[in-house]
C-alpha cells in the first residue's frame, strides 16, 4: 500500500512537470509568433515609408491613402526613425525625453537592435533611413508570463506541501497525545499499589525517613502521571511564585542526582509572581537540567539563576558540558533532533512548546560553544 502511495505521488509530480513543460513550450511558441507578427507589421510600415520617401523625391508623385493609413496606424510598437542624409532621429511610442539626449538615443537604438534586426528604407538602392524598433508593451508583458506562471505553480506546490506537513504534524500530535494518555493510565495501576505498600510500611518497624522519601517519589510519579494525562489539552495557568516553584524542583533534582553533579542556586529572596502551570514548568526545568547533566557526562556544575526587570523574569540554567555549535542553537528545539546516542529528541521541543505556546514566554540558548558549556534562558512576563 505504501508503495502504491509512493508511485501515485511520483506519478502526480511527473504529470505536473509535463503540464508545466507544455504550458511553457506553448508560451514560448506564442511569444515567438507575436514577435514574427510584430516584424511583419514593421516591414509593411517600412514599405509605406519607402512610398512616402519616393513621393518626396519625385515631386508631384502622389502617395496612396493606404500608405498614409499604415504609417499613422502604428500606435503600439516603439521605434526610432534615423534619417541618414540629415542625420536626424524621429521617435514613435517612446518617451520624448529619450529623443532630446544623444546618449539615451544610442542606448535605445542598441536595445532595439538586440530585439529586432533594423529595417532599411531605400530608394534607387540608396539607404534613406533606418528603422529601429522594439517589443510592444504586450510582448514585454508576455515576456515575464513564464516566470509569473512558474512562481504561481511554485506557490501552489508550496501550499500543498504546507497543508500536507500541517496535517501530518496534527496526526503526529494526536498520536503522541494518545500515547501519553495511555502511559498515564498504565502508570496508574502500579502507582496505586505503591501507595498501599507505603501505608503498610508505616505500620512496620521501618525507618520513617525512608518511607517519607518514598512518599515524595510517589507524589512525583502522581505528578508525572497527571502531566501525561493532560497532554493534548490546554493547561490552566494561575499566579504562582516562580522563585518557590524553582526551589522545589531544584531540591528534588539535587537529592536524586549523583554527588558528582554540583548544584548551585542563585535566586532572589523575594517572590516573583507569574502566570504558571507548576507541573509543566517543573517538567521543563527537569528536561533542561537532565540535558545539562547528559552534556557533562554525569560530572560538572549545574547553575540555576533568576533575574528580574520591570516586565520580564529570566530563569537561566547553565551547565559545564560539551556545549553546542552556532548551527545547533535553533536545531536542538526541532522534534526528533538529538546529539545523544539514545533518546527521542523530544525533551527540548516539548520544553519550547510548554514555554512559548502555553505560557507565552520565550526559551533560547543564550551562550554556548564547544567545551564551554551551555546556558539556556526562559523568559516569562511577570505579574508583580
Amino acid at each position: 500500500m505504501m508503495r502504491n502511495k509512493s508511485l501515485s505521488r511520483w506519478g502526480f509530480i511527473l504529470a505536473s512537470l509535463i503540464v508545466i513543460s507544455l504550458i511553457l513550450w506553448n508560451t514560448y511558441i506564442f511569444f515567438n509568433q507575436l514577435k514574427e507578427n510584430e516584424r511583419a507589421k514593421m516591414e509593411i510600415w517600412a514599405v509605406a515609408q519607402e512610398e512616402l520617401a519616393q513621393s518626396q523625391e519625385d515631386e508631384g508623385s502622389p502617395i496612396s491613402e493606404t500608405a498614409l493609413t499604415i504609417i499613422r496606424s502604428n500606435s503600439t510598437t516603439p521605434m526610432i526613425l534615423h534619417t541618414v542624409k540629415e542625420n536626424t532621429y524621429e521617435g514613435r511610442n517612446i518617451n520624448e525625453e529619450v529623443l532630446g539626449n544623444e546618449r539615451r538615443i544610442k542606448a535605445k537604438i542598441k536595445q532595439f537592435a538586440s530585439e529586432y534586426e533594423p529595417l532599411e528604407v531605400k530608394y534607387n538602392d540608396q539607404v534613406l533611413s533606418i528603422i529601429y524598433f522594439g517589443n510592444s508593451p504586450l510582448i514585454n508583458k508576455l515576456k515575464y508570463y513564464p516566470a509569473a506562471l512558474i512562481l504561481i505553480i511554485f506557490l501552489f506546490i508550496l501550499a500543498i506541501y504546507l497543508f500536507y506537513k500541517t496535517s501530518k504534524s496534527a496526526e503526529q500530535n494526536k498520536l503522541w497525545a494518545g500515547m501519553a494518555k495511555e502511559t498515564a493510565h498504565q502508570i496508574g495501576t502500579p502507582l496505586s499499589s505503591l501507595v498501599g505498600w507505603t501505608e503498610i510500611l508505616k505500620s512496620e518497624n521501618v525507618n520513617q525517613e525512608y518511607v517519607a522519601e518514598m512518599e515524595k517519589d510517589i507524589s512525583r510519579l502522581e505528578m508525572i502521571t497527571d502531566r501525561f494525562s493532560k497532554i493534548g489539552s490546554v493547561p490552566k495557568l494561575e499566579q504562582h511564585d516562580l522563585v518557590e516553584e524553582t526551589k522545589t524542583t531544584f531540591y528534588y533534582l539535587q537529592k536524586r542526582t549523583s554527588k558528582l553533579i554540583d548544584f548551585q542556586l542563585n535566586i532572589p529572596q523575594k517572590p516573583i509572581y507569574v502566570q504558571l502551570n507548576p507541573q509543566l514548568f517543573s517538567w521543563t526545568i527537569e528536561n533542561l537540567v537532565k540535558n545539562g547533566i547528559d552534556a557533562m557526562k554525569g560530572k560538572g556544575t549545574i547553575t540555576i539563576s533568576i533575574e528580574k526587570n520591570t516586565k520580564f523574569v529570566y530563569l537561566r540554567i547553565a551547565d559545564t558540558g560539551k556545549g553546542l555549535t552556532k548551527s545547533e542553537f535553533r536545531r536542538i528545539f526541532t522534534p526528533g533532533y538529538t546529539t545523544k546516542k539514545r533518546g527521542w529528541g523530544l525533551g527540548l521541543s516539548l520544553a519550547k512548546r510548554i514555554i512559548e505556546e502555553y505560557h507565552n514566554g520565550k526559551i533560547r540558548v543564550t551562550k554556548s560553544g564547544p567545551n564551554q558549556g551551555t546556558t539556556m534562558e526562559i523568559a516569562l512576563k511577570t505579574t508583580s
